[in-house]
């Protein structure tokens, strides 16, 4: 949510943003805003201006009281009920117009930063740079799932039975490669500087919509029926929701989590034959990263953030690229944002297995998440958000990129110590 005062004074700008996200509909929010943001001032003035002529009424017919002049005293009174009863009356339309501001608000796209490519959709996305290099061997190499099934270590049917698509058991040395994975993740994080969280894996709707677009909540989140509470879609959602309605010391930002959780998608719609098996899921596991800083840091931990994802996966012999989000493909709340995207031997292409932005104050404006400065100041912190990694799809590349032609896949050495000792895995058949 970007802040009125910039609206009220650069609706051009505003509005030309929204070309660049082809959101064109929304350009007449921004002239509906602010008049709705000007009545919402002259009520909210209005009554200002009652509140302190009943405030000075009030001593007044004290200092009446005091010299004996009750008949004036009592005609104050009136006064002072009569101008009660007007701001009694404004005061439903002060919060009436000033829920619709914020409702419209909430509606109006995030000021992109200036370097974002400008395009319609994800094919307009531009590759930054590649890590590592890409590699197609010799041999076929089989589908994800297939690979898993061949050492006993996934079972769909039965998740689709005990919960329906989308769903999966992993078993054995795949079960624990995954745990592995994210046991690894998260001491990456911590020898980074990272502080470790698991945060809760539910939260109120008011967190929900202080950390992503209404039509991302449409479009992820799974509501607790009969319960203010939503499954979490990312442990961002819980660990910026950390800091809601918070007044944090400058001197002590940065703030740096890195983060476990459960994540719960809805995922909607068909995803074609590329994304069966663990692709795209209701449910997954995911180690975050999170930065709450100052407007003037945010641009640096932003590379510093996705470098994070790129070292890790490097680390595990996983060639990677970076992809820039164009306009249109950014969520509303986002300043910028980098798809890290893995190398997939067996489709010759890269794939997405991670994604960074940087919100601006946007997520910050909505939750209330403030600082106050040496000089007492006080602002909104920027926040930021990247994928550290997220099995099992970050096992489709690790899989494919460690496989042997005789069905074993290689253990980095990095991994080794969380796998047992193990160097190699052994398929069972």
């Amino acid at each position: 949510m970007i802040d009125i005062k910039f609206l009220r004074e650069n609706p051009d700008i505003v509005k030309e943003n929204i070309k660049k996200k082809f959101q064109d509909e929304k350009i007449a929010l921004v002239d509906e805003v602010i008049e709705l943001d000007k009545k919402a001032r002259e009520a909210q003035s209005e009554a200002d201006e009652l509140r302190a002529k009943m405030n000075k009424s009030a001593k007044e017919i004290g200092a009446l009281m005091g010299q004996g002049k009750k008949d004036e005293a009592e005609a104050k009174k009136k006064e002072v009920a009569s101008l009660k009863d007007r701001i009694k009356d404004l005061e439903p339309t002060e919060k009436d117009l000033s829920d619709k501001v914020t409702s419209i608000m909430m509606k109006i796209p995030n000021i992109i930063d200036d370097s974002v490519p400008i395009g319609k959709d994800d094919t307009c996305n531009v590759e930054i740079e590649k890590f590592g290099e890409p590699v197609v061997p010799d041999f076929e190499i089989p589908y994800h799932s297939d690979i898993m099934a061949s050492f006993d270590g996934i079972d769909l049917d039965s998740a689709g039975k005990v919960a329906g698509n989308g769903f999966y058991y992993l078993m054995g040395d795949i079960a624990r490669l995954h745990s592995a994975v994210i046991s690894y993740a998260r001491d990456f994080m911590i020898d980074r500087g990272f502080t470790y969280c698991v945060p809760p894996f539910m939260i109120r709707s008011n967190v929900v919509t202080g950390v992503m677009s209404f039509d991302e909540m449409e479009a992820m989140m799974y509501k607790i029926e009969g319960e203010d509470l939503y499954l979490i879609g990312t442990s961002e959602h819980s660990m910026i929701g950390k800091f809601i309605d918070t007044l944090n010391d400058e001197e002590k930002l940065p703030y740096k989590f890195t983060s476990y959780s459960p994540c719960f998608r809805k995922e909607k719609g068909s995803h074609g034959i590329e994304e069966r098996g663990v692709y795209r899921i209701h449910q997954f596991e995911k180690q975050e990263m999170i930065v709450v800083c100052k407007p003037e840091d945010s641009k640096k931990y932003y590379d510093v953030l996705w470098k994070n994802t790129v070292d890790l996966f490097r680390s595990l012999d996983i060639p990677v690229r970076t992809l820039e989000c164009c306009s249109g493909d950014l969520a509303d709340l986002k300043v910028k944002s980098c798809d890290v995207e893995a190398w997939s031997p067996r489709q010759k292409k890269y794939f997405e297995v991670g994604s960074c932005s940087n919100l601006g104050d946007a997520q910050a404006r909505r939750l209330k998440i403030r600082v106050k400065g040496k000089d007492k100041k006080k602002y909104f912190a920027h926040t930021l958000n990247n994928t550290v990694v997220a099995p099992p799809r970050m096992l489709i590349a690790f899989l494919e990129n460690n496989l042997n032609e005789d069905g074993s896949v290689n253990i980095p050495k990095v991994l080794q110590p969380y796998m047992g000792g193990k160097e190699v895995l052994v398929p069972n058949k």
